[in-house]
Order: structure tokens, then sequence, then C-alpha cells
């Protein structure tokens, strides 16, 4: 495989490969347009490119009754609009489960049903329906419970549930057992017995729940519920279904990515008043993209449930009052401060009790706050190129985790074995993020477990490793009409990675630390062009020490994403650096 520009040894010790050649053979662009060239390049086949330029939900949306339980599920929920039965929807307190309660909340909404949120406290409750609060929303009246972006490993929960009278329909999308438990329908692509609907296992809950949205629409059609009044439009809440897709991290293929291209476009329009208050608080003053729903937006909904009230996210995704939309979402962002100042002190106690000679991370500490321990899991993930878990032993003796993964180690299925050996109290996931629950003694065993399970695979992935590259620029070539046409491609995110390029050779101009450890640079080529480059939380790593120590005559190659820089008076491009390699 031939590397770009020659770089087998990158400052961070990678070789630069066309992503082009590892998608379909191609070595590096062809003739076709720029943007048929990205789509190849992320696995889209030629036969389905004009889909693929611009998702929509007709082209992507399956027959919801290819899933398993879906139509049950669809036909006990249309029962229940129809009986005006008393409807709780239990949810995840993260922002796949706030989005995913709120979407059938506001659906049931507009289908003349007024259900009833709960989502559990982080800090009490812990994740996933409990039996008590199952039997507690029954005494209250409740007598369908949906639980959504949980439940499908809550055996007692729903098992203490269906000694009451109440049913329990379970939407969730995270990995299964062999048994499922007792409920009147589970909905989840990854059952194990799942047939046509696996290939929707990407997924995120929220997802799910637009798919059984469309169902239940569909059967109260058919019973003539909407011959003297209107069918709700699905579409209009595809904000939301944006949000927690792109926040759960979710690969962007397939449908997800309709959901993402189209929910930016109903964002934009500020149907959600919530959603407009909390752009409003993140402080965006244009139409919010997919960056900022995971950067700026996802992250307060998730302080709610991290370091705040639970419920905060759900109530100001349903709320029809303007001024509360308003306090909500300055509450959020107040919190979320918060948690950025508690992530800190947790990352920096985890950075000192990490292994070199681990092939997976495994650190703990006493009174880490568990609001904070998945993200810390992810800095690690990304700082070290390794599994991490992150898990914070509470005063009780009992520790609450969570892990991210890189691509090739399924995380999540080695979290359902640990469980199953007996070394957590419970456990769950997906191939790439997981969360559990563990004896503190046990720590150190569930350690080794995962590293005898997990290493050979890690080391595969990380032999693998390389940067993948969609272009290579003279310094010239980085400005905005490059990002604009770029930005054709998207929405990008996970599995439907954003272009990278490698641009230059340059040499550095100026080079400082400015924020949170990051390192900005201004560089200049050949050509006389000069542009912006910043490599974030770098200034201890040996890319921002090589950008920082460059002697002024030396010449690099700088890969990475090219941005708009808009602080100016007018816009410019600028390179948010992921790697260089130095030039002959």
């Amino acid at each position: 495989m031939t590397p770009v520009l020659g770089v087998t040894d990158s400052i961070l010790g990678q070789p630069w490969r066309w992503r082009s050649l590892a998608a379909d053979g191609r070595d590096g662009f062809g003739t076709e347009d720029l943007v048929t060239q990205l789509l190849l390049a992320r696995g889209a086949p030629r036969e389905t490119l004009e889909q693929h330029r611009n998702p929509s939900i007709r082209a992507f949306m399956p027959d919801p009754s290819i899933f398993r339980d879906m139509e049950r599920a669809a036909e006990r929920l249309a029962d229940a609009v129809q009986a005006q039965e008393n409807i709780a929807v239990f949810g995840d307190y993260d922002v796949d489960g706030a989005t995913s309660a709120a979407l059938l909340i506001l659906v049931l909404r507009d289908l003349g049903v007024e259900a009833r949120p709960y989502i559990p406290d982080r800090l009490i409750e812990g994740y996933g329906p409990s039996g008590a609060a199952l039997v507690r929303l029954a005494g209250e009246g409740a007598s369908l419970i949906v639980t959504v972006d949980c439940g499908a490993q809550a055996f007692e929960a729903l098992a203490t549930a269906h000694a009451h009278p109440v049913d329990v329909v379970v939407v969730d999308h995270h990995k299964c057992a062999a048994a499922l438990p007792l409920a009147h329908a589970l909905v989840n692509p990854n059952r194990l017995d799942e047939g046509e609907g696996a290939a929707h296992g990407h997924l995120a809950a929220v997802g799910v729940c637009f798919l059984l949205a469309a169902a239940l629409l569909r059967t109260l059609d058919a019973r003539g519920f909407f011959a003297t009044r209107a069918k709700p439009n699905l579409i209009h809440h595809l904000d939301i279904v944006a949000l927690g897709t792109v926040a759960d991290v979710a690969q962007l293929r397939g449908l997800n990515r309709a959901f993402v291209a189209q929910g930016l476009k109903v964002m934009a329009q500020g149907r959600n008043i919530g959603l407009a208050a909390l752009v409003a608080a993140s402080r965006l003053t244009r139409a919010p993209t997919c960056t900022d729903l995971g950067f700026a937006l996802g992250p307060r909904i998730n302080a709610g449930g991290r370091v705040g009230r639970a419920d905060l996210g759900v109530r100001l995704l349903t709320t029809a009052d303007p001024d509360e939309a308003q306090q909500i979402a300055g509450e959020l962002d107040r919190l979320n401060e918060e948690r950025r100042g508690i992530e800190t002190e947790v990352q920096l106690a985890a950075d000192t009790m990490t292994s070199a000679d681990r092939r997976v991370v495994v650190v703990a500490g006493q009174g880490w706050h568990p609001g904070v321990i998945g993200i810390v899991a992810g800095r690690l993930k990304e700082k070290l190129g390794r599994p991490a878990i992150v898990i914070g032993i509470g005063e009780d003796g009992i520790g609450k985790g969570s892990g991210r993964s890189i691509a090739g180690v399924d995380l999540g299925a080695a979290v359902l074995a640990a469980k199953e050996h007996g070394l957590l109290v419970a456990g769950g996931g997906h191939a790439m993020a997981a969360g559990l629950t563990i004896d503190a003694d046990r720590v150190a065993a569930f350690a080794d477990f995962l590293e005898e399970r997990l290493a050979a695979g890690v080391d595969r992935a990380m032999g693998e490793r390389a940067l993948l590259v969609d272009a290579v620029l003279a310094p010239g070539g980085v400005n905005p009409l490059l990002v604009e046409s770029l930005d054709v491609g998207g929405p990008y995110g996970m599995g439907w990675p954003a272009p990278r390029i490698a641009a230059g050779p340059v040499r550095i101009i100026k080079a400082d630390v400015v924020g949170n450890g990051h390192v900005r640079a201004v560089v200049a080529g050949d050509d006389g062009r000069s542009f912006k480059a910043v490599a974030f939380r770098a200034a201890d790593t040996t890319l921002g020490q090589a950008l920082l120590g460059a002697a002024p005559h030396r010449r690099l190659w700088l890969a990475g994403r090219v941005k708009i820089d808009d602080w100016g008076s007018r816009p410019a491009a600028e390179m948010h650096l992921e790697d260089a390699a130095w030039a002959n």
C-alpha cells in the first residue's frame, strides 16, 4: 500500500495511507468529482451515490415491521392511545435517553396523550430501570411503561414489574444476552435472535424510537384513528433524533446519516423551543452543525444527568413554555461549566494511574464523580490509543464504571462476558462504549480478565493503525472554498469520518500554547500562502512538542481536518491537526 507523501513513520509513529485505497483499492483520488470521491472512500456503493449525496429518510427508512416485537409494541401503544391510558416513559440519563424519551412524549402528545417522563438519578438509582421505580410508577397509575435506551439487561426489574398490573415495552439498542428479560415487547436491533433488523444495529435508541413512532402511526392509521384528526408529521421531530444520534456517537451511515442530515435542517428552523433556547445558551450565532450537536448541545443536555437534575434534558426538549425553556437551558449551561471543573480533577488523577504495559486501561479512584467518568474514559482512549475504563468508587465500596473502545475491539461484548463470569454486579453496552457496576475488591480481577480477553484484538487494531488521508494540498488550497466543498459530502461523524487533508510542506512561523494546553501555530508554505493550525490538548504530547520546537528552516507536512475560523473580520480556513511528518 503506497504511503501518502512517502510517510511511513510520522511524528506520532504511524504511516499515512489513502482512505480511498483502504475503501475500494484506488490509490488516491481518481477522475470523479470531489463529492463522489469522498462518498466512495467512505464505503458508499456506486449504485447508491445519489442517495448518499442528499440522504433522505425515504431513501433509507426500513419497514419498521422487520424488527422483532415492533408490531406488538406498536399495537400496545395504539391501544393505550385510544383508551387514553396513563403512560410513563422511563429513559436513561444521557442524551440518547433524554432525546428518546422526549421523542415519544412529543409524539404521544400529538396523539392526545400526555405521557409522564421518568429519568432515574445517576447517583441514587443508577443506570436502567429498577423494580422499585417501575412498581412505584404502576402504583401511581401507569398501566404502560416504555423504557428507552435501557432495559435490555433489566431482568430483575422487569420480573418485578410483571408481578404488578403494568405492561412494559422495552426500546433499546444495547447488546442483549441470549436470554431476554420479561417484557410485553422488546424492540432492539441488537437482539441475538434479530433477523433482517440486525442490519440496523448501529442505530441509537432514539433512532429505534423513531421507527416505533412510525409503526405506531401506521397502526393507528389502519384503525381509522386519523379519520377525524390530523396525522402527526414525524419529520418535525428529526432535530431531536439528530441530537441523540450524534451525541451517542452512533455510526453515521445509512439511516443515521439521513436522520442527521434532515434533522439539522429541522433544527435550523427553530421548531423545538427548548432546542432553540439551548442553541442560544450555547452562544451559537448560526445554525448548528453536526459538530455542534456533539460538542456544544449534547454536553449541556448531558450535564443535567451528570451533575444536576436528571430530568432537565427531557423537560427542556418537551416544554411548550418559552420562559421555562430559557430557564432550563441556562441551568444546563451552568451545570455544564460545573461538570468541566469536576472532569478536570478526575482527568488529572486518572492520568497518573495509566500503565504503558496494559492493552486495556482500567483505572479506579475513590470518590470520582460518576457523571464524568465516561468523558474521562474517552479522553484516555484518545490519548493512549487503547480501550479505557474509568471507575469511580463510592463510600459503600461499589464502583460505577464507564468505558470507551477503539475501532475493531468490542468492549460491550467483553463487559457482558465479565458479568457472566461473576466479576460484575451489572454491565452492558455496545462495541464502542460500555457501563458497569463492580465491587471495589474485584477491579483488579476485572482488569486482568479484560487484558486476557482483548489484548490480541487491541494489538491487532494498533498494528493496523494508520492515518487515512483523503487529499494532499499545497498550503494555498487550505481556504474557505475547500471547506464548503468538503461539507457537501457530510454530515460527518462516527463511521462516516470527516475528510482528512494533508497540506504542505510548511514552515512554522509562530507556535505557542493557548487555552487548556492547545498548541496554536501559524505556518507558511513554499507557495507564499499561510494558514493557522491548532493541535488540541497537545502541549505535552510528541506532536505538540514538535510544533513548539521546530527550527525555522525545517519543513513539515501537516494532516488534519479543515474548518472555518469565523472569529476574524472575514472567514478563514484553519487546520485542526491530528499528525505531522518531517518533509525532506
